[in-house]
C-alpha cells in the first residue's frame, strides 16, 4: 500500500503564494497553535464509492477523539476536537494526524482534513487540499484575511451561483473586496439577512455550531461525472439512477422518506443544495424520481459544468407509517407490482440485475462507470 502524502504548505492558489495555510512542513518555523475544527473528506485508495458501512466505521472513529460530529454525506464530517486538545496533548494538527494514519491503516481510507477556527475555514482549508493531505488556517485575523483575500466569492460556504452573480455585476468578485465594502451595501444588494451572513462570512466568521448527529436517520447517494457534464438530459439520467437505488435500499430496510434533499457540485468545488417535502412518506421510486426532477428543473442549471449530483433521502420513518393514496388509475397499481418484482428479482440476482432502461446510453448499454459512485450515507 503506498503510504497518503503527507501534509503540505503549499496553499491552494496560487502555488507559492504565501496564504497563511500550514502543515508540517513548516516544523522549521515557530509552533502555532491551531484551532480545534477539522473539516474530514474520505477517499477509498482505489477510488471505489464508499459504502454505508464503511462511512459509520469512520464516523466510529472519528468518536474515539471526539463527540462532537456532524456527518455529512456521503464522504465528509465535521469535527470539533477543541475539547480533547489537552487530552490528547496534542494541536488539532497532531489530532487529523492520527486520524489520516488510522484511517488509512484500519479501513483503507485517505483523509483530506482542514482545519480552522470554525467550519467556514475548516472546509475551505479542505477545499484545495491534494487526497491525503492536512491543512490549517492558524486562528489569527491578518492570517485569515490572507488566507481569503484573492479568493472567488464562490468559494463561501452558503454563497450559490445567484448570490456569486449578484455581488459580481458590482464588482465584488473576491472575498476580499466583499470583506471591504461597507455592510450596507451588500444589504442593499443581497437583502439583510444575506447581507450580513455574507459579510461575516467575507472576514472569516462562521458561529454555525457542529451537529451532533446520528447516521440513522437519512439515507444518500451521489454520482460523479466522468467529466464536468453540461447536458441536463444526462444528469436527469443520473437522478434516476439515484432515486431508483434510494427507493431500493429504502424498501429493503422497512423505511420510508418524507422529505428529499438535491446536492449539485460544479466545476469550481462550489455547492448548491435544495430540499423538497413529499406529499407523505414513500420510498416509491418514481415518487422519488418526480421530485429529483423538479428539484433539479427548479435550479434552472442551463449551462452550468457538474461534477456530481448527490440525493439524499430524509426524515426517515418505519414504512408501516407511509400512507398510500388509492386511485381509479391503475397504472398507478400496476407500477407498485412492477415495482415488487423488481424488488425480488435484485434480491435473488443482486442490485444490478434490472435497472430502468432510461439510465442506459444512447447505444442501449450501461455507459463507463468512470468516476461515478453511489454510496449510502446518512445524517439526520
Amino acid at each position: 500500500m503506498t503510504p497518503a502524502p503527507r501534509s503540505s504548505a503549499t496553499p491552494p492558489d496560487p502555488p507559492g503564494a504565501g496564504d497563511g495555510v500550514t502543515g508540517p512542513a513548516d516544523a522549521a518555523l515557530p509552533a502555532v497553535r491551531q484551532p480545534g475544527m477539522l473539516h474530514i473528506r474520505f477517499r477509498t485508495t482505489d477510488g471505489t464509492p464508499l459504502g454505508a458501512g464503511c462511512f459509520e466505521r469512520l464516523l466510529g472513529l472519528l468518536a474515539q477523539f471526539t463527540p462532537v460530529i456532524e456527518a455529512l454525506p456521503p464522504d465528509a464530517a465535521l469535527a470539533d476536537v477543541g475539547g480533547a486538545l489537552r487530552y490528547f496533548e496534542r494541536d488539532a494538527a497532531g489530532i487529523a494526524e492520527l486520524v489520516r494514519l488510522r484511517a488509512l491503516a484500519w479501513h483503507g481510507v485517505r483523509c483530506t482534513i482542514g482545519i480552522g477556527a470554525n467550519p467556514l475555514l475548516a472546509r475551505m482549508a479542505a477545499q484545495g487540499a491534494a487526497p491525503g493531505e492536512i491543512r490549517a488556517v492558524p486562528d489569527d485575523a491578518e492570517t485569515v484575511a490572507a488566507f481569503l483575500d484573492r479568493r472567488p466569492v464562490s468559494a463561501l460556504h452558503g454563497v450559490g451561483p445567484a448570490t456569486a452573480r449578484a455581488l459580481s455585476a458590482y464588482g465584488l468578485d473576491s472575498v476580499g473586496r466583499i470583506a471591504a465594502a461597507p455592510p450596507a451595501t451588500l444589504q442593499r444588494i443581497l437583502g439583510a439577512r444575506t447581507g450580513r451572513i455574507v459579510y461575516e462570512r467575507a472576514r472569516g466568521v462562521d458561529p454555525t455550531p457542529v451537529t451532533p448527529n446520528a447516521a440513522a436517520r437519512s439515507m444518500g447517494a451521489e454520482h460523479r461525472f466522468v467529466h464536468d457534464e453540461l447536458d441536463p438530459a444526462r444528469r436527469r439520467r443520473a437522478l434516476l439512477s439515484l432515486a431508483d437505488g434510494l427507493g431500493a435500499r429504502m424498501r429493503a430496510s422497512g423505511q420510508a422518506a418524507r422529505a428529499l434533499t438535491l446536492t449539485v457540485r460544479y466545476a469550481d468545488r462550489s455547492t448548491t443544495t435544495r430540499t423538497r417535502r413529499l406529499d407523505g412518506p414513500t420510498a416509491h421510486g418514481p415518487a422519488l424520481t418526480e421530485a429529483a426532477y423538479a428539484l433539479h428543473t427548479a435550479l434552472g442549471l442551463q449551462r452550468a459544468r457538474v461534477r456530481s449530483v448527490a440525493l439524499r433521502a430524509e426524515d426517515l420513518c418505519r414504512a408501516e407509517r407511509a400512507v398510500r393514496q388509492l386511485t381509479f388509475d391503475p397504472s398507478d397499481d400496476k407500477a407498485h407490482r412492477i415495482e415488487a418484482a423488481v424488488d425480488r428479482a435484485r434480491a435473488r440476482f443482486g442490485t444490478g440485475s434490472i435497472r430502468p432502461a432510461a439510465t442506459l446510453g444512447r447505444s442501449g448499454r450501461t455507459p463507463p462507470p468512470g468516476r461515478a459512485e453511489a454510496g449510502p450515507a446518512a445524517q439526520p
